[in-house]
């Protein structure tokens, strides 16, 4: 039995008990750490320097780099530290950061991409009014109210967390502090409230999945109207890469954060946080400039002005 008011640091989840192992893990770590900050890196260098790509779509498109940067560099650095000096502890201050952290952007990423729909919707159901409705003002607004969703969420959900009494120990099951992990610690009969916070944070959530499946049902249904299949492919072309990674951050998100205690283990938990906290922020970029052209050309444009 321990209380959260005695408690200075918390224990997180080793990757593995060989030294050898360990250090694997931190090169597998720091490579694919490299490769997002390249790749998000690109895309928020070609999108602010090329005045062709100043368009509302790679507007939040950059922000959505901004998250995954933020996203990956929260967790990344810690757990390769620890891998490095062989040690699993985190400082209590270090946990709630975390979890603040990942809160604020995770939510603020769910926000933009249920914005990018709106702007996928406007941009093929109602192209003659694409110009009025995303102006740059109305995305800076669109932008601005996806982060302020974020921040007051997290603020909210990690006071209401960390003001939980701790009577099961500091060990975390998990390479980082996360929300369902630090509950599993909370005294029993104590939870109620974070609980209820769940389930209406859930609803919201729920209600932004059910206004992007409503905006790409309405797209789907005006491209199989176009009549040329050129058309069609090229109205598709521009919302199978947002579609690709709503698809990605909803499945490994809700699976990490709604699943039934009852089919919950390490290895599991584990598997999905490097899911959804991992492989979106680094193949983001990698689908985004697929089937964008301009984006592809403006990062190759900006490759061959540094490195040649």
């Amino acid at each position: 039995m321990s209380n959260s008011s005695s408690i200075t640091q918390f224990l997180l989840l080793a990757f593995a008990d060989t030294r050898e192992l360990q250090l694997l893990h931190f090169w597998l770590f720091l490579g694919i750490y490299l490769a997002a900050l390249l790749g998000n890196g690109l895309i928020i260098t070609a999108i602010a320097c090329d005045h062709h790509l100043h368009t509302p779509m790679n507007f939040f498109l950059l922000n959505l780099s901004l998250l995954d940067l933020g996203s990956i560099s929260t967790t990344f650095p810690k757990a390769m530290t620890n891998l490095l000096w062989n040690t699993t502890a985190i400082s209590y201050a270090g946990c709630t950061a975390q979890v603040f952290l990942l809160l604020f952007l995770i939510t603020a990423e769910f926000s933009l991409l249920t914005i990018m729909a709106y702007d996928r919707y406007v941009a093929i159901c109602q192209p003659l009014h694409y110009g009025t409705l995303l102006g740059s003002r109305a995305c800076v607004h669109m932008a601005a109210a996806a982060w302020g969703t974020g921040f007051l969420y997290a603020t909210l959900h990690t006071a209401n967390t960390f003001s939980l009494p701790l009577c099961h120990g500091n060990v975390v099951n998990q390479f980082f502090c996360e929300v369902p992990q630090i509950l599993k610690l909370s005294c029993s009969g104590t939870y109620l409230r974070e609980v209820v916070l769940l389930v209406f944070s859930a609803c919201l959530f729920f209600a932004c999945f059910v206004f992007i499946v409503l905006s790409y049902v309405q797209i789907f249904r005006a491209v199989l109207r176009i009549p040329s299949e050129q058309g069609r492919h090229k109205a598709f072309s521009t919302c199978l890469p947002h579609l690709a990674v709503v698809s990605l951050f909803i499945s490994t998100s809700f699976f990490a954060y709604l699943k039934p205690p009852s089919i919950s283990s390490p290895l599991q938990d584990l598997v999905v946080a490097v899911l959804y906290s991992v492989v979106p922020p680094a193949v983001n970029p990698l689908i985004y400039s697929i089937r964008n052209q301009n984006l592809k050309d403006a990062v190759q444009k900006l490759m061959t002005r540094w490195f040649f």
